[in-house]
């Protein structure tokens, strides 16, 4: 078994050293904080950030910076098990479509039988619960890799998303639910705003460092962290071990499809209809956001606190280029160049503080 999975058999993790750092004793003060997945995308973020304050003056405005953070939230939401689920050793590529899925779920479901919209919200979480479930299933029980199992969930669900809704409601949009019974208080849970020093701050921020300290806690403190270390960096010798592969790798699918649930409940009440189309493409940005934050793709290896990082550099990025005046067709280029950079910073980081 990797050094990562080692704290899986019978011990609780010591903070870095389920990651490689193995001997930290022997290793200086630097090398042990290169080991922590977190502190290349902490130096880059802020980078990041210096940047913009810099060339976008707008930036430094209260507004404009509770602008970045919600556009950080709705990656980071996502991103935060998609981080989980890479560690573990799988990704989801049905992650974008699925929120989608979730919303539209919710929204026709209430409307279409005149509900209360807690009942749509309720089924919507069971059906992101399945859906998530099946692609573990799957999973453990073909043998398949992640990438295509769930690249045809991908295109199970975005042919469903529309054409159920066309069928349904004779447009590629769902109706306008705002009138509808359990819609304030939905919405006061999902998608309202509060007030900070004369700044209108949305609530995704709060539930998703709620959220990033919860899954923090969960990787460090808790056995079924140990698993995801355990069965992202070697499954046959966790399983040896007495580590539950099969249970631990479908919950961390479960977790994806909560994920998705709560950004689509976002989208549904912040929105009030939805867009049956939507959502193709955002996988890829929540599964860069969690590689930026430091997760590998071969697994075994990161942290939950990374991917807000990821995150926060992906929203302020996408809003920087809009305050400094800048061409927006240049966001997927830089937030390429980006990516790449951090996946050889990552490479780097992690073989300089693992080498003996």
């Amino acid at each position: 078994m990797t050094q990562q999975a080692a704290p899986a058999a019978d011990t609780q993790p010591a903070p870095g050293g389920r990651r490689g750092e193995g001997p930290s004793g022997r290793r200086s003060p630097v090398l042990r904080l290169l080991a922590r997945p977190e502190v290349g995308v902490l130096l880059g973020a802020l980078a990041v950030l210096v940047f913009f304050l810099l060339t976008a003056p707008s930036v430094r405005q209260g507004s404009s910076m509770a602008t970045v953070l919600y556009q950080s939230s709705t990656i980071g939401i996502m991103a935060l098990p998609v981080a989980l689920l890479m560690i573990g050793g799988e990704f989801d590529l049905s992650a974008g479509v699925a929120v989608i899925t979730s919303a539209l779920t919710a929204s026709m479901l209430s409307y279409q039988l005149t509900l209360n919209v807690w009942t749509g919200v309720v089924v919507a979480l069971v059906l992101s619960l399945a859906v998530g479930a099946f692609n573990g299933w799957m999973l453990v029980r073909t043998g398949l890799p992640s990438f295509l199992v769930t690249l045809g969930t991908f295109l199970i669900l975005q042919g469903v998303n529309l054409a159920v809704t066309k069928l349904v409601t004779g447009n590629v949009a769902t109706d306008d639910i705002s009138d509808m019974d359990g819609f304030g208080q939905a919405k006061a849970l999902f998608a309202s705003s509060f007030d900070v020093g004369g700044v209108e701050v949305k609530i995704t921020v709060v539930w998703w460092l709620v959220f990033a300290a919860l899954a923090t806690w969960v990787l460090l403190r808790t056995k079924y962290g140990n698993w995801i270390f355990a069965v992202g960096g070697d499954k046959d010798s966790a399983r040896a071990v007495g580590v539950p592969v099969a249970f631990t790798k479908i919950s961390l699918f479960m977790l994806v499809g909560f994920g998705a649930w709560f950004v689509g409940m976002h989208q549904l009440f912040s929105f009030n209809t939805v867009q049956s189309g939507e959502g193709v493409g955002n996988e890829l940005i929540y599964i860069a956001a969690a590689v930026i934050g430091g997760c590998l793709l071969t697994g075994g290896y990161g942290s939950a606190v990374g991917p807000v990082f990821g995150a926060f550099m992906f929203g302020m990025v996408n809003q920087g280029i809009v305050y400094a005046g800048w061409n927006p067709d240049w966001f997927k280029a830089f937030l390429g160049v980006m990516l790449l950079g951090a996946v050889l910073i990552n490479l780097w980081v992690h073989r300089t503080a693992t080498r003996r």
